[in-house]
């Protein structure tokens, strides 16, 4: 009965953190053409109407995060930083959040910990950081280290938001997302 209700709640946090992800922290569902662009690696330039390559200054840094944001959680981790890098803003921790979420879905913690002490020190509160931060702990056996997270999160947002819930779940089952 046991392994039933853990493979049970393994399924449920399983479908947690899909459903999760594809909610993120905002992220809009996009429109065919758009998903065409993405999977190239390019952005939509919506005047145009046709994937394009982006550069510094043809695209808004809203356009270039949320385009990168998308490409990151398809897995196209080294387009993601190819546009994140193109920001004009480097200050802003969406940016750096998904810079350390790419770089640590490519097996490169160090450097992901930066960008996401980089974005905790502009904003302390924004949890998503938190999470993704704890979960590249997990990834790396340092729980202890996802727990801190774990608890700072819990203190500034409570238990019930997107970042809580997964990074428990990722402690749980040692499964990042």
């Amino acid at each position: 009965m046991k392994i039933i209700a853990t493979i049970g709640s393994g399924l449920l946090g399983l479908s947690i953190a899909t459903a999760a992800l594809a909610a993120g922290d905002g992220n809009s569902s996009s429109t065919p053409t758009e998903a065409a662009c993405k999977k190239k690696g390019m952005v939509l330039d919506t005047d145009k109407k046709k994937c394009v390559e982006a550069e510094r200054g043809l695209f808004t840094d809203e356009v270039l995060y949320i385009n990168a944001r998308a490409m990151a959680y398809d897995g196209q981790y080294n387009d993601a930083i190819r546009l994140l890098s193109l920001v004009q803003t480097k200050d802003d921790p969406r940016v750096l959040n998904y810079l350390g979420f790419s770089h640590r879905k490519l097996g490169d913690l160090q450097t992901a910990l930066t960008y996401y002490q980089q974005a905790l020190q502009i904003d302390p509160d924004y949890i998503l950081a938190r999470s993704y931060m704890g979960q590249g702990f997990v990834a790396d056996g340092n729980m202890d280290g996802a727990r801190q997270q774990l608890s700072e999160i819990r203190t500034r947002d409570g238990e019930t938001s997107w970042a809580y819930v997964m990074l428990e779940n990722a402690i749980e089952t040692r499964v990042t997302y």
